[in-house]
């Protein structure tokens, strides 16, 4: 994340320099808005690869919800995905840049990709719509294909606006393209004429990608091969149990000359390893589950929101050590509730995780 941020330092550094230094005749307030909107395009740019890294597993993959979701994007097909994305940004860039005066066929080329784009943003926003599981990256994922919308959209009004006038003002010696020209300015199928050139230029694109491994359908199956979202076609694993104790992993992880291991239990079918610490504090939620359900579902949600996350730092024995001295005064406390609640405390706590 840090070198995200810097980089994006340095994008808005230099982005800022070229806003500046480019069309003197365009007004300072213009420059401004622009700059800003490049800015939070980058910055939508970060937000989607965090969300994508958050849910990054393929509807294949057995995942712990708490550590993100399924991705909206099948990975086998991304590649299609990212070169169509590529192509479309370059076409953004390349009107903006150099607007009319690029060559005809690039500038033809470029508006097509920008139209691809907003058709592949449109589906991906579509696939957004719907997530079936608890993990609700929607919202963030939606911002980029929003912000790519607005930007190519408004560019190409703007193209299209200009293109008309210089249509309209432009004579040629030959009547016969002095006629084309004046046609094509006032034809009111110039858009549908572009949209039709997007059919070959993506079936190229599509045979290209094929040499490179991809199916001729993965513009599809990038959101159909996946699970819990608006397309999916597939489904998922079941979720791995994410809400175990995290003292279990400190009885395995720990010096056997500090947490002391007792024996083995067995947890949701699993064998592991005891303490007395463990046996204490399962006895303990046993006992607050049994005289107060709902404080022991308050307690038990805390304990799976940060329960949970401290146990995948438990991941040396000098860790475990330390967690399990500075649980040592929660265990006596523990300890003396159940004295003073139980007839019968050591058969509790010796009863917990039992073969």
């Amino acid at each position: 994340m840090t070198i995200i941020f810097l980089l994006l330092i340095v994008i808005s550094f230099f982005g800022y320099v070229i806003f500046k230094k480019s069309r003197p005749n365009v007004q300072l307030s213009v420059k401004i808005s622009e700059f800003i909107l490049v800015v939070c395009t980058i910055l939508s740019f970060a937000l989607f690869a965090f969300s994508w890294m958050v849910n990054s597993a393929d509807y294949y993959t057995a995942i712990d919800i708490v550590d993100g979701g399924y991705t909206p994007i099948a990975s086998a097909h991304v590649l299609t995905l990212l070169v169509f994305f590529t192509l479309s940004w370059c076409g953004i860039i390349a009107l903006r840049v150099r607007g009319n005066k690029l060559p005809p066929l690039v500038f033809v080329l470029a508006i097509i990709f920008i139209l691809i784009g907003c058709f592949i943003s449109v589906a991906f926003l579509l696939q957004l719509i719907t997530n079936k599981e608890p993990a609700k990256m929607g919202m963030v994922f939606s911002i980029l294909p929003i912000f790519y919308l607005i930007i190519s959209i408004s560019l190409l009004v703007k193209i299209a606006e200009t293109e008309g006038e210089l249509a309209s003002e432009k004579t040629y010696s030959n009547s016969f393209l002095n006629a084309l020209n004046s046609f094509m300015a006032k034809s009111k199928d110039k858009p549908f004429l572009i949209l039709l050139l997007c059919i070959p230029v993506f079936i190229i694109i599509v045979a290209i990608l094929m040499l490179f491994g991809q199916d001729y359908n993965s513009i599809t199956k990038v959101f159909t091969e996946t699970t819990a979202w608006n397309f999916s076609q597939q489904s998922h694993p079941p979720f791995l149990d994410h809400k175990g104790h995290y003292l279990c992993t400190v009885a395995i992880c720990g010096d056997a000359a500090v947490v002391k291991p007792l024996r083995l239990g067995k947890r949701h079918g699993c064998e592991i390893v005891v303490n007395r610490q463990l046996l204490i504090a399962n006895a303990f939620e046993e006992l607050i589950q049994e005289r107060s359900p709902k404080l022991h579902k308050w307690i038990r949600n805390c304990y799976d929101t940060y329960g949970y996350p401290l146990s995948k730092k438990i991941t040396t024995a000098a860790r475990s050590n330390l967690v399990y001295r500075l649980m040592k005064p929660l265990e006596y406390l523990f300890l003396t509730v159940l004295y003073l609640c139980c007839s019968k405390p050591e058969e509790k706590i010796n009863k917990q995780y039992a073969i």
